[in-house]
């Protein structure tokens, strides 16, 4: 059984007229290499995370911790391999489909270039995501929370995809995720006594959910009005009849249908795979705070900056040489209790009289432990999660702080406290190389699995009638340019509702007309994602916590 093969329902032997081979696998050696490369990648992992952890100075008292971050990991980038599978099938429809590539060559294709999306990404989308979650289990990440935290997002939305999978319905793995997110922010505030809508950012959320939501109609129509141009300005009639049997497109419409190929698959990895990335960074931070809590690496300038850059930031907040009210005082009067004001601030979202002050308390206090200290590198173990969480705490704060009209700040303090805000994210809000490695291939080796299901239905299921090749660039052309710019904006978007929904969209354009059974069930995926997930999530959250 070839490794392609071992994941896919059972089809006949020779493909049907028209339709193109789905069942030629990568033979023996694929499957060595295939497995060899997932062995050598958890080996990659396990050894960085070593080397990591040994010149941070952090040795293994006891292996739990270690344990369980391995199999943090190892769950983390099943989910991205999963994710590969499911989402990228859509890059490689429409290729296979107009017979541009032969269906085993464009699923490598498709993969190698998911790995370069991954490696080449900037990680806004990552830290995007991450943003969602409650602030307090971030600052916790290490405990027992934090890990019921992690396992129950990551199943939450495994189960899901592979559930939608297996019925080979078109379903966003960005979705899922976000879902699963909502689901666990819920859960913990609701089993600390609190309201279920304090557990979440739904600002962010809000933002994330209009990007998830208009970006099927933007694929839907955009590439409906693309292909009707097409009709206008290319007169071949060629690029709009069914491909014929094995026969490959023209040259250029060929080029031009592998070139969309190619850009989806980078986009996915670069939006997709940066999920990833967000939370295995969570769970790094949480498990050895000491190697990755606080960028070591950043230049030895970095210092000098970050106090430059926080003398400013101070000016911007202070109340112009007015005495505090006493209470507002007493409030802030140390980091420790400046620091619980903040934390009140960016939960609850209500600006107080003491945010302000408590701000600007936190913020001396995180200049005087750097400069203390020299840099970053030079933290000691003991200090790092203090320092990082209060790092983490200023930037969230002054994010908040840029959209509360409430605050009455203009716009030069608010770019004054941006500039600062970026010097706290250099030194917090990093993504070593290697674990880009490791996303890069588990994204790029899920890629070339379990494909088949969600190509046939994108292929076969959606119109009633084969995809052309002016439809099939249309769909990708579309998928590709929204893609590339949420990528741009930090903003996740689904991969395969973008072009599910153009694909639809060039069929209802072309008046090929829809098969209904299958846009209910992709409508019903839609609708049905977040629910499902967000009550997988908590539910499994709420298990996990109990366990731990």
């Amino acid at each position: 059984m070839t490794t392609a093969a071992a994941l896919e329902p059972a089809a006949p032997a020779q493909p049907s007229a028209g339709r193109p081979d789905l069942d030629k696998g990568f033979g023996l050696a694929g499957m060595i290499g295939f497995c060899a490369v997932i062995i050598a990648t958890l080996i990659y992992v396990g050894y960085n995370v070593y080397a990591d952890a040994n010149a941070a100075g952090v040795a293994p008292t006891t292996y739990l911790p270690f344990m369980l971050l391995f199999l943090a990991l190892l769950i983390a980038l099943g989910f991205e391999f999963v994710n590969g599978f499911h989402d990228t099938a859509n890059a490689v429809a429409t290729v296979i489909y107009t017979n541009a590539m032969p269906a085993h060559v464009a699923v490598v294709w498709s993969g190698f270039f998911n790995f370069l999306g991954v490696l080449l990404s900037t990680g806004v989308v990552a830290f995007g995501i991450v943003s969602l979650l409650p602030v307090e289990l971030i600052l916790q990440v290490g405990s027992n929370s934090g890990f019921a935290m992690v396992f129950a997002l990551l199943l939450a939305a495994i189960i899901w995809n592979l559930a939608t999978w297996f019925l080979g319905i078109p379903s966003s793995s960005s979705h899922t995720l976000i879902g699963s997110i909502i689901g666990v922010g819920v859960a913990n505030a609701l089993l600390h006594g609190k309201s279920g809508t304090s557990g979440v950012d739904w600002t962010k959320a809000q933002e994330i959910g209009q990007a998830l939501m208009i970006s099927p109609l933007i694929g839907f129509g955009v590439a409906a009005l693309l292909f009707l141009a097409m009709k206008v300005l290319i007169r071949n009639e060629a690029l709009y009849q069914e491909p014929k049997d094995g026969a490959p497109p023209p040259p250029w419409i060929r080029g031009l249908l592998i070139f969309t190929c190619t850009g989806v698959s980078f986009a996915h990895g670069s939006n997709d795979g940066q999920k990833g990335m967000g939370l295995i960074m969570l769970i790094l931070i949480g498990t050895v705070p000491t190697a990755y809590a606080l960028n070591r690496a950043v230049p030895e300038r970095y210092t000098v900056e970050f106090h430059a850059n926080s003398l400013t930031a101070q000016a911007a907040l202070a109340q112009n040489g007015v005495a505090l009210e006493p209470r507002v005082a007493a409030a802030v009067q140390t980091p420790s209790l400046a620091r619980d004001q903040v934390s009140r601030y960016i939960s609850e979202k209500k600006l107080q009289p003491e945010t302000l002050p408590a701000l600007n308390v936190l913020i001396n206090d995180v200049d005087q432990q750097v400069a203390e200290y020299g840099s970053l590198a030079k933290v000691p173990s003991a200090a790092v999660s203090n320092i990082r969480n209060d790092m983490y705490l200023a930037s969230e704060a002054i994010k908040r702080l840029g959209k509360d009209k409430a605050a009455g700040l203009s716009e030069q303090k608010i770019e004054t406290l941006n500039t600062y805000k970026e010097s706290l994210d250099a030194g917090t809000r990093f993504i070593p190389t290697w674990v880009k490695v490791a996303v890069a291939f588990a994204l790029g080796l899920g890629t070339m699995v379990g494909w088949k299901r969600i190509v046939v239905t994108v292929g076969e299921k959606i119109g009633k009638s084969h995809l052309t090749y002016a439809q099939g660039a249309s769909a990708e052309l579309v998928a590709m340019g929204t893609i590339f710019g949420a990528d741009s904006l930090g903003l996740p978007v689904s991969t395969t509702h973008v072009l599910s929904s153009g694909v639809a969209g060039t069929m209802a354009a072309n008046k090929s007309g829809l098969q209904m059974s299958t846009v209910r069930n992709l409508l019903m995926a839609w609708v049905l994602t977040l629910p499902a997930s967000i009550l997988l999530a908590g539910g499994l959250y709420m298990l996990f916590s109990g366990l731990f």
